[in-house]
């Protein structure tokens, strides 16, 4: 056990404080990336926006709105790179760095390309945030309120979405170009108070202990379990850790993409499908273009920006419930049911845009805040959570990044050829994307396992992986619906496990219907 003096006064808060206080301001990542979705939203209608990029078509505005999910695709997949080598926190700090100098890019523009240059810039920063604040937030997470830490950064997503259109709406009253560069300026101000903030955040204890940084690690995880060198659980958690990095070290197999690949295939293709579908579900059609939908549905001009304000605060208020219950239901419910009711309001909002009677306006408000209300609660902050919870420590970047840029590259289509879209097939672009909730639906009850309440270093027994992994058994453990036992020093009696499984109520069998999605801690008798 590695000998930690008692912490000195150079951080004042320990425990739970500590542990809130550095999820608050990590949050501000995401809430910049949450601010720059929407603040687009709400320019791009505005008669001085128009006016200064003389009218710009549906490609153009596509382009202009979806070129920064090219750059967060590129960095998001170098991020897993970069998080290994610089940590978790010299990771949040580049990526304020680059998320506000691209921000004064845009403020200061001169015309349509140096926009493009400006929200290229600001999505490499959105990349680096999106990937390594998800990792930080696991890492630092206790097991019982990882869920509930990870869905209030979400909220601060939302939030941030929320306040740039508030921001946008205020603006619109700006008789000048002030209008459309002052919601711009402001990415700088945020970026540049997370940069500040990131240089005074401990490291992530998981990194720092995965490159031999052991008394660092020691330290940051006494902080985080109160301040007492001396306890017991911060012991076994270093000592949990230590055990998994040593072992993942003798297997000598390397840390590449190829052997992630090999190991770990399920999990990662999991972890991909999660974001995929957080975008297909059809959030970026509400988030970037919720004015021009408004607009379509007969609300113009500054009462569209109004509209969707209103929309913002009821998305960002939808986001609150799964910080209880996330670590409660667990993953499963909450994304089979928010996945049904979005395809229900979608599909409701292009039939109300098909019929175009005069209750349409407002049908369409309400179809489009039952969707991100559905969406704030399920698919948005679940998908941000599972990926770094079901990668294994040695991978979790490289899986959390390649899982983000399938979110950033889906964000891509999805921003680019909505404009378009909604030109060619109008009203049928919604139950097109319902019909995406539905796949969603099929995929989560199928193959997602449960992950409520267990711990990073334990996440194998649900996959059924925990003794050494190899390709067949991956490869057996993602095409049959079989469950493998899991093995910890000893096997699992299947006459035990079908005990627990009968002694389900008939809506647990059906939510989880494969045992190894309910995570069974190991029991005395069992070791």
């Amino acid at each position: 056990m590695v000998d930690v003096a008692p912490p000195p006064s150079r951080r004042k808060l320990v425990g739970q404080p500590l542990l809130y206080a550095i999820s608050v301001f990590a949050s501000l990542g995401v809430f910049l990336f949450g601010y720059d979705q929407g603040v687009m939203s709400g320019i791009i209608t505005g008669p001085y926006f128009k006016q200064f990029f003389k009218n710009p078509g549906p490609i153009e505005v596509g382009t202009m709105v979806a070129v920064l999910e090219l750059g967060a695709l590129a960095t998001s997949i170098a991020a897993g790179r970069v998080g290994d080598i610089i940590g978790r926190k010299g990771t949040l700090f580049t990526g304020a760095i680059v998320f506000t100098i691209g921000g004064a890019v845009q403020t200061f523009t001169t015309g349509f390309y140096v926009m493009i240059v400006g929200r290229v810039i600001s999505g490499c920063g959105v990349g680096l945030l999106s990937t390594i604040v998800p990792i930080y937030q696991s890492e630092i997470s206790p097991p019982n309120h990882r869920g509930a830490l990870a869905c209030m950064e979400f909220t601060c997503n939302v939030f941030g979405y929320a306040s740039s259109v508030w921001v946008d709406y205020f603006c619109s009253f700006i008789e000048s170009d002030l209008s459309w560069r002052i919601p711009l300026f402001l990415q700088c101000v945020i970026g540049s108070i997370l940069a500040a903030g990131s240089l005074v955040m401990p490291e992530s204890p998981r990194w720092l202990i995965d490159t031999d940084q052991d008394v660092a690690g020691m330290d940051v995880i006494v902080d985080l379990h109160g301040g007492d060198p001396n306890n017991i659980l911060a012991q076994a958690e270093f000592q949990e850790i230590k055990d998994k990095v040593i072992y993942e070290r003798e297997l000598g197999e390397g840390r590449s993409y190829a052997v992630m690949w090999k190991k770990y295939k399920r999990r990662v293709l999991l972890a991909m499908s999660s974001q995929a579908f957080a975008q297909l579900n059809g959030i970026n059609v509400i988030s970037y273009y919720a004015p021009s939908v408004f607009e379509e549905a007969g609300w113009l001009g500054r009462d569209a920006v109004l509209m969707t304000g209103i929309n913002g605060i009821i998305y960002t208020l939808s986001t609150l419930p799964p910080w209880y219950l996330v670590d409660r239901w667990g993953r499963r419910v909450i994304l089979l049911s928010g996945a049904v009711i979005m395809g229900i309001a979608l599909g409701f909002t292009g039939w109300w845009m098909y019929i175009d009677v005069p209750a349409t306006p407002n049908a369409v408000v309400i179809c489009v805040i039952v969707f991100n209300a559905a969406f704030g609660y399920s698919w948005g902050p679940i998908p941000w959570l599972y990926p770094p919870e079901i990668m294994p420590l040695t991978f979790r970047s490289k899986g959390v990044s390649i899982s983000t840029a399938t979110n950033w590259a889906f964000n891509f289509i999805v921003g680019e050829t909505t404009p378009y879209l909604q030109e060619v097939i109008t009203w049928r672009l919604y139950p097109m994307h319902g019909f995406y909730c539905a796949c969603s639906f099929i995929l989560v009850y199928f193959l997602y396992p449960e992950t409520k309440g267990v711990p990073l270093e334990e996440m194998d027994a649900v996959f059924g992986e925990e003794e050494r992994l190899d390709y067949e058994s991956e490869r057996a453990s993602l095409m049959s619906n079989t469950r493998s036992p899991s093995i910890r020093s000893g096997s699992v009696h299947s006459n035990s496990q079908r005990k627990v499984a009968t002694e389900r109520g008939w809506v647990s069998r059906l939510l989880y219907r494969d045992d190894r999605s309910t995570y069974q801690p190991i029991g005395e008798g069992d070791e």
